[in-house]
């Protein structure tokens, strides 16, 4: 397994995998009487998740399943990540309580009735979104479902539950409600480029993002004149039937209803679906596979309309134009008024980043271990645009031991150079602010 602080341990187990890693002498903060940080209306309880050595005792650097912090005095707490268990409600407790797992996420919420677990503090930084940076970042929300298996685990109850916490926290720290910073596991950039592949997608095509970003008050309605060059997928869940496959399984899922938009090279239904060369990079067609998030756009993301056809629609998407249906008399897409993100006259390309860290200079010379950010595989091009804009907090969170015993341990070291959010594709990036020029479209 790659560093704790860089991947977090799959969920995605046979239940059978789970309860056995479950059984292993869970440790659990007896004393820790932490109330649930929770809106009223939520009836939340408390869990901790463990926070225990694993190794011998002189071995600091090995433990689970979280890091001690102060945020957001220590740093900012800007985005919101939501998951899918891959296992039951009681098994993800446990996974979460056994420090052996090296997992964990700051809330649980049950598919029944709804119910929220708190396990880790919000203060605290979560080992749960595959990338560091988000981690220190965000607060992560694990929801009880099985991603392959359908909408059936999203129940009614959970969406309400869901979104009452989500807006409780994006008001507390002042979060935007937008899916640049409400984000699915699918939407979390990678921190590198060989790190693509092994980016999560949950909670998957069946979660109801229309229903859900509704429920946060921010229903897909027209804000924009019909001809606006940003647009949000506003796609009808029910009546957006697709049939993906579960590659991991090979397993053909049921035509069902689904979030997701397939994205083509063509204005065509027989042209191949768009290649993430993240995810292809011997430049191999695009699949139909429910991971392969690259050859999708979910509904209530946004994109700038690069192109139309007839009954199609082209948008720019990691850094190439793509193509998607929309037949007329229906409402695939709403014109949106909001900011997007070009490059700066003169600029042939802007590098996209995983990450906002500091610059290696801004580090303490004294400091061992320096992490920077480095490129990923897409750049926007001169002529395209990407919704986005918003300012992500530029710092690196050093937290190596268990008890901060190493020198600037458990130290945020904060960077001047300023980078913002784009939706770079079905997962956000970050592009340094200097490249781009941010104008509001749509008014």
């Amino acid at each position: 397994m790659t560093s704790k602080k860089r991947t977090r341990l799959a969920l995605a187990l046979t239940t059978a995998g789970a309860l056995s890693a479950a059984l292993l002498s869970p440790a659990t903060a007896g004393a820790d009487t932490s109330r649930p940080e929770c809106p009223r209306s939520l009836a939340c309880d408390w869990v901790p998740a463990a926070y225990q050595q694993t190794g011998e005792p002189e071995d600091k650097d090995t433990y689970g399943n979280y890091d001690t912090a102060n945020r957001p005095d220590s740093n900012a707490v800007k985005f919101i990540v939501l998951h899918d268990t891959e296992v039951d409600y009681d098994t993800t407790l446990k996974i979460f309580q056994n420090p052996a797992n090296q997992t964990s996420a700051h809330y649980v919420v049950r598919s029944a009735d709804g119910h929220v677990t708190q396990m880790v503090k919000n203060k605290d930084v979560a080992w749960q979104a595959g990338n560091w940076y988000l981690n220190t970042h965000s607060i992560g929300i694990e929801q009880e479902g099985v991603a392959a298996e359908g909408a059936k685990w999203y129940t009614p109850e959970m969406y309400r539950s869901t979104a009452r916490l989500v807006r409780y926290l994006a008001a507390k720290y002042d979060i935007p409600l937008d899916r640049q910073h409400i984000l699915g596991h699918d939407g979390v950039p990678p921190t590198s480029a060989a790190g693509t592949k092994n980016m999560h997608w949950d909670p998957g095509p069946y979660w109801d993002w229309n229903r859900f970003m509704a429920l946060l008050g921010g229903p897909a309605e027209p804000s924009a004149h019909k001809h606006s060059e940003l647009v949000t997928v506003s796609v009808d869940f029910a009546r957006n039937q697709q049939e993906f496959r579960d590659c991991e399984k090979s397993v053909d899922l049921p035509r069902q209803g689904s979030s997701a938009v397939p994205l083509h090279t063509e204005p065509s239904a027989d042209s191949p679906l768009f290649s993430d060369p993240g995810l292809h990079p011997d430049g191999s067609p695009g699949t139909n596979c429910a991971a392969d998030w690259g050859s999708k756009i979910s509904a209530t993301q946004q994109a700038v309309v690069a192109d139309r056809a007839p009954c199609w629609t082209a948008i720019w998407w990691y850094g190439e134009k793509v193509w998607f249906s929309t037949p007329p008399g229906t409402r695939v897409t709403t014109p949106t008024r909001g900011r997007v993100v070009r490059p700066k006259a003169g600029k042939a390309e802007v590098p996209v980043y995983g990450v906002a860290y500091p610059e290696k200079a801004e580090y303490p010379t004294d400091f061992v271990k320096p992490t920077v950010g480095t490129p990923l595989v897409y750049t926007i091009k001169a002529g395209q645009a990407f919704p986005g804009g918003g300012e992500a907090p530029t710092g690196y969170y050093y937290a190596p031991t268990i008890d901060a015993s190493k020198p600037y341990d458990h130290t945020y070291f904060g960077g001047a150079q300023k980078y913002v959010t784009v939706q770079i594709g079905h997962r956000i990036g970050f592009v340094r602010a200097s490249d781009v020029d941010v104008v509001r479209v749509g008014s």
